[in-house]
């Protein structure tokens, strides 16, 4: 290439870079632009402390954090549901419009906003506070006009973002019939089939039956009750006005008590049974007002016997792999990854059978009667890094297969094929193979 040819190109090439740069610096800027220009609010959500909206109906709705949760005020003073109002928070903190539809309204009224449908306050912590108009929706029905009150500008908002503003006041109540923090329980007491249990903790953290007298609770089983009372609600847009009669007419099915350290919350749970066999469950708490029909999965969570809570599984170790197993005269250690007896290197996979036979190992009936049988098994299991160890017996009495937890009166019914498996993987158990000469 010739030289004046050479410099012609670079001039081009160095004149397209400053222009791509220039065109690239716009298009960062207008972007830049847009994110402002369509904020209509931006408040961080950690400033929100009181929320008012107006309505074109006359209601008002006030909304007021005093100690971190939401509490409502007006109508009248009540909880408040707290995702609701989060949901409602993270709406205003960034609330963007579509489009400007007028710069300078001279006429309110042609967009709903001379007397706004929703009068939106914000008060923040510093005690400054924002406000925004919401008029009529627009023809299409996909937005709304809204506007701030200092400015002349109308802008139009999605119709979801409008939604998500315009609540009732049933839509902002806390609908819980129990109000509890399942981590912070330390007592729960149910009533039920004419018998009375009560669940505490452990110093694991673990559900324990603590009454009629102590014993192991099967935790998964308390805690599906707890979630079903968890979910316990009333529906207020589907008012019984009959519910009251019809709770002190209806057979009482439970009473359920629950305690963490602020307190006891408790809830009483009666059924209706119709002709067909129909089952409609009404409940009244204490930390709600008014009789309610609730949820069947709640009066059926609640309709248990002691039986239902109690632990069918013999052994706690769970997935908490054992370091220590003996059985009868036998003493296996795990030393690393590898199994021993003694001086003796075991076949993991034999003894892993056996760990997982008494993992599972569980009873098909549950009884508090003495045994007097031949003794067949004495295991000893140590787990969770030396810090559980289990001791369990197994006697045979009566054709029946039955184990006993050291210290514990329960006595484990066992399915009748567990004694032959038992003695099968037992016997199963084998020193690992010498290795293979390696090639020369």
């Amino acid at each position: 290439m010739k030289p004046r040819g050479l410099m012609i190109a670079v001039v081009v090439l160095a004149a397209l870079a400053v222009a791509i740069f220039i065109s690239n610096k716009k298009q960062a800027a207008a972007s830049k632009s847009t994110d402002s220009t369509t904020r209509l609010l931006s408040i961080p959500e950690d400033q929100f402390k009181e929320i008012q909206i107006k309505k074109l109906t006359g209601e008002t709705i006030d909304l007021q954090r005093p100690s971190g949760k939401w509490e409502m005020t007006q109508p009248k003073p009540e909880r408040a549901d707290q995702d609701a109002v989060s949901s409602m928070v993270n709406s205003l903190s960034s609330l963007n419009y579509d489009k400007v539809v007028d710069e300078s309204v001279s006429d309110l009224k042609a967009y709903g906003l001379e007397t706004p449908t929703l009068a939106v306050q914000v008060k923040k912590k510093d005690g400054s506070s924002a406000e925004v108009l919401i008029g009529d929706d627009t023809p299409t029905g996909s937005g709304a006009y809204a506007k701030l009150p200092a400015e002349k500008r109308v802008v139009t908002i999605s119709s979801f973002v409008k939604t998500s503003i315009d609540k009732r006041p049933d839509d902002l109540r806390d609908k819980r019939l129990l109000t509890f923090e399942a981590d912070k329980l330390t007592r729960v007491e149910l009533q039920a089939k004419g018998q009375s249990v009560e669940f505490g903790k452990n110093g694991a953290n673990e559900w324990q039956i603590v009454k009629p007298h102590p014993q192991r609770a099967d935790s998964s089983a308390v805690e599906t009750l707890l979630g079903k009372l968890r979910d316990a609600k009333f529906d207020p847009t589907a008012p019984d006005a009959d519910a009251p009669k019809k709770f002190a007419a209806a057979a009482k099915l439970a009473t359920v008590s629950l305690t963490d350290s602020s307190g006891s919350q408790t809830m009483e749970v009666h059924l209706e049974t119709g002709k067909d066999k129909t089952k409609t469950y009404y409940a009244k708490s204490t930390v709600t007002e008014g009789t309610y029909k609730i949820q069947n999965e709640v009066g059926d969570a609640l309709d248990k016997s002691v039986d239902d809570f109690r632990q069918h599984k013999v052994f706690d170790f769970g997935f908490s792999d054992p370091t220590k197993i003996e059985v009868n005269s036998r003493t296996f250690t795990k030393s690393g990854d590898k199994w021993m007896e003694g001086s003796k290197v075991m076949d993991n996979n034999s003894i892993q059978t056996v760990i997982d036979r008494l993992r599972e190992l569980s009873a098909k009936n549950l009884s508090d009667k003495p045994v007097v049988g031949s003794q067949l098994y004495d295991f000893t299991v140590t787990s969770n890094d030396g810090k559980r160890v289990e001791k369990v017996i197994i006697r045979q009495q009566d054709k029946k297969l039955l184990a006993q937890r050291q210290n514990e009166p329960t006595i484990y019914e066992l399915a009748d094929s567990t004694a032959s498996d038992l003695q099968r993987d037992i016997g199963g158990i084998k020193e690992k193979a010498p290795e293979p000469p390696k090639k020369k």
